[in-house]
């Protein structure tokens, strides 16, 4: 599949960074020191903002500490957080004017994350903070396309997560699904699935990006 489109806004945590290992061990110690099934955490908690996993778990009033809480655990924990296969070559060829971010993590987790991956920081980052409501809502898709100057229906998402699928396409943007953290089958609602961005070919063009996917 080809898409023709003016930017791309990409997902980070398994999209361009490895971090699967640290968010499952930084989540199975959050729910043993609070008493929750860890399986459980981990059955909803990829692709989503912390705040939103956390009240699905614990009462209102705990969930300002309990997000304070896992994100300094995730902070601590970056030992095998690493960039993604060829996330390096693509972010290079594209302009920074071109392409942007959009996590369901923290600013500051995700700027530490990119970091110990050795990847840049985009000009146009929106995090957990800057939305009122997390994926799978498109709100943070809407902002960065409208951050970059560019019509969100002529952008291209990329992202790792059923959640991240469906904020891409209710935001009204093309999808490109990469399975590095889920089977493809359940992202199946993506216009195009691809293992990793191995398989993902980009041309720039003075107006356009001309983004190949080979599934």
């Amino acid at each position: 599949m080809r898409f023709r489109v003016e930017a791309i806004l990409f997902d980070i945590d398994g999209t361009l960074v490895d971090s699967t290992g640290a968010v499952e061990r930084t989540w199975r110690r959050w729910a043993a020191t609070h008493g929750v099934d860890a399986e459980e955490v981990l059955r909803v908690c990829h692709g989503r903002r912390t705040e939103d996993t956390i009240a699905e778990f614990l009462p209102a009033e705990q969930h300002a500490a309990a997000v304070a809480e896992l994100e300094a655990l995730e902070l601590s924990d970056l030992d095998d957080v690493v960039a993604l296969p060829a996330t390096q070559e693509v972010l290079r060829a594209l302009p920074r004017h071109r392409w942007a971010a959009v996590t369901s993590g923290s600013r500051r987790l995700m700027q530490v994350r990119l970091a110990a991956a050795g990847l840049p920081v985009p000009e146009v980052l929106v995090s957990a903070e800057d939305v009122s409501v997390g994926k799978p809502e498109p709100e943070g898709y809407l902002k960065a396309a409208a951050a970059l100057g560019f019509d969100i229906a002529r952008c291209l998402v990329v992202e790792d997560s059923p959640a991240g699928v469906g904020a891409g396409s209710a935001a009204g943007a093309h999808t490109l699904a990469v399975a590095t953290s889920h089977s493809s089958s359940t992202l199946s609602a993506a216009e195009a699935v691809i293992p990793d961005l191995t398989a993902c070919g980009i041309e720039v063009t003075p107006d356009v990006l001309l983004v190949t996917a080979h599934p």
